[in-house]
């Protein structure tokens, strides 16, 4: 952690260095803030003349009597306010501004890597707390870099300075500062774990409320549909209970310090002021070395109060740091080879080689997966449900790496690829439609940015998605909501498969693209994906077995391997799993037809 901290902070070192010596002012002005009272209390009140070192002052038209050393005094004081005024300003600006980059470096940083972790580490993560981490726990770095973290440093620093003038004022009485001192460091360091265990324990319970409030939300519809409101509402209100026990019992040891650290500071106090009027009876102290004797203390404990007070804070900064760091010390990150190339355009010829893969380690998802794919074919992969199909057209792009055989495009391993260059000779059209808050213009070129106008344009008339999008109040700029809810599931398929003609990928992988569509919408699609194919390597996977009547080939699995492979006609002819499945779905075609009727 404390080489991600220096990462952070290390661009901002100019800044950094302007703010240590604002600090520097600061502290020097609060060492010199009792010293003006100190001259009107022992000079202008008594020997009406500044002292020996301040001579030099009355050559400056401060005279040498009682007003003149008060003059010089209320000079000082505004003099050491208007310079710890604009030290404070500096340093507080530049402090605020290294936080809110560092803030803004590291959630960029944690995204970015979240993006480059492979999909095995979302089939575990939760996205509650991935979003908990990304937005609070950055926050909380924010305000101890912008705030906490100056004030460590200041008062680190302070206690050295004051400890030093302190004995030089009065060694004796510093003793018995310094005397306390260990019992409350002690005290800070005996409940920092305590401390740091409760914050962790509060985060965690945050997390929860945030996962159920996101996937709450996010499944509004099942919920109502379902009339589950309570039950997901006994989920959010069981999880907030749980957090406001755990901030509580967080609360409560926190509460302590602060407390007891003033009583340990008062009897110190009280020592000092029985002690320093004695001396003052006795002759052998000043009032105004004792008056700025009692300021230097209660400026001691001070930051003293303060480190022990911001044992929460950096335990809750501890703590975000450890949860940010987790995230960034994940490795399952699709990994490039060295050497990894560009293929450029490749012509699509693709081949499994004995893949096999699963996502748990000793489980297996696919069994030695083989088959060839021609450039230009359409090749369709079906099999009952769970069978493997989808988890195999996802290792095609690299979402997954097999455990066992290889991956060719073209006669390459596709490990020998950058993974980006890869990604972008696939395009894809997935049965759920992902549209993005934004325009239908932006969701179209969201696979090409660099798009053109008459691109854009040209892909909705390949998709058949002109005419319903110029019917639209804003046609192109019309926005489409988040997750695109504002649309129909045909027009977003449409839009899909816009975005995939104006990507112009070689290969194209679609995943069931019609399978929750209505007849009239299923036709509209299957026009635009017809035209979509043309010239391309297609791999589909279909539910409706007839759609693959025109298919180069048909590759069917069951439990994870292939196991019978050949065009429609001839795997209908050899009776096996797919005239099996094409029997299964004839006989259940007519009944769900008089179902829609």
């Amino acid at each position: 952690m404390s080489r991600l901290v220096i990462d952070l902070l290390r661009p901002y070192r100019g800044w950094l260095t302007i703010v240590f010596v604002a600090m520097l002012i600061e502290i020097a002005v609060g060492l010199a803030a009792p010293w003006p009272l100190k001259l009107v209390i022992d000079d202008a009140l008594g020997n009406h003349h500044l002292p020996h070192w301040l001579e030099w002052a009355h050559d400056y038209g401060f005279g040498k009597h009682t007003l003149g050393v008060a003059l010089f005094a209320g000079v000082a004081t505004l003099v050491i306010a208007v310079a710890g005024a604009i030290a404070g300003y500096i340093d507080n600006y530049y402090t605020t501004s290294v936080g809110q980059w560092v803030a803004n470096d590291l959630r960029l940083r944690v995204y970015e890597h979240l993006h480059r972790l492979s999909l095995r580490y979302y089939d575990h993560a939760r996205i509650g707390t991935l979003v908990s981490t990304i937005t609070s726990d950055v926050a909380t770095i924010q305000d101890f870099a912008s705030s906490s973290t100056l004030d460590i440093v200041i008062d680190l620093l302070t206690i050295i300075f004051m400890v030093v003038l302190m004995f030089w004022l009065d060694w004796d009485f510093t003793l018995i500062a310094v005397a306390f001192t260990p019992v409350l460091l002690l005290f800070v360091f005996r409940f920092k774990r305590a401390v740091k265990d409760a914050t962790r324990a509060v985060r965690v319970r945050q997390s929860e409320v945030l996962s159920i409030v996101q996937r709450g939300l996010s499944t509004i519809k099942i919920t109502k549909a379902f009339g589950r409101q309570e039950l997901e509402l006994a989920r959010l209100e069981a999880a907030s209970h749980a957090t406001v026990d755990a901030a509580l019992r967080a609360r409560r040891i926190k509460s302590l310090m602060s407390p007891l650290v003033s009583v340990v500071v008062a009897i110190c106090t009280a020592i000092v002021l029985w002690k320093g009027t004695a001396l003052i009876v006795a002759g052998t102290m000043t009032a105004g070395a004792l008056t700025v004797y009692l300021a230097y203390l209660k400026r001691f404990f001070k930051p003293v109060k303060d480190l022990a007070s911001m044992t929460s804070t950096i335990a809750q900064t501890t703590v975000a740091l450890e949860r940010i760091q987790t995230i960034l010390s994940a490795d399952e990150v699709i990994a490039e080879r060295a050497g990894a190339i560009d293929p450029g355009r490749v012509r699509g010829a693709i081949s499994f080689d004995r893949v096999s893969f699963g996502y748990e380690t000793g489980e297996q998802i696919l069994h030695e997966v083989s088959f060839e794919i021609q450039p230009g074919q359409v090749v369709g992969f079906v099999g009952p449900t769970g069978s493997g199909k989808s988890t195999l057209l996802s290792l095609l792009p690299r979402f997954y790496d097999p455990q066992l055989g290889r991956i060719l495009i073209d006669g390459v391993d596709i490990a020998d690829y950058r993974v980006s260059a890869l990604r972008a000779q696939i395009g894809f059209v997935l049965q759920d439609t992902v549209l993005f808050p934004g325009t239908i213009r932006e969701n179209i070129a969201y696979g090409r940015p660099d798009a053109s106008e008459a691109e854009i344009l040209a892909a909705a008339h390949v998709a058949n998605a002109d005419e319903f999008i110029a019917r639209m109040p804003h046609g192109y700029d019309t926005l489409v909501g988040d997750h695109g809810d504002t649309l129909s599931g045909g027009q977003r398929q449409r839009i899909a498969i816009a975005r995939a003609v104006v990507r112009n990928s070689p290969i194209l992988v679609l995943d069931e693209p019609t399978a929750a569509l209505d007849p009239q919408s299923e036709k509209l699609v299957i026009d635009a994906l017809h035209r979509l194919m043309k010239g391309r390597t297609v791999l589909m996977i279909a539910h409706r077995l007839n759609t693959l009547v025109g298919a180069d080939k048909i590759v069917v699995l069951r439990d994870g391997a292939v196991v019978e492979q050949g065009g429609y006609d001839e795997l209908i002819a050899q009776g096996g799993v797919f005239a099996e499945l094409s029997r299964i779905q004839q006989q259940t075609a007519p009944s769900q037809a008089a179902d829609a009727a």
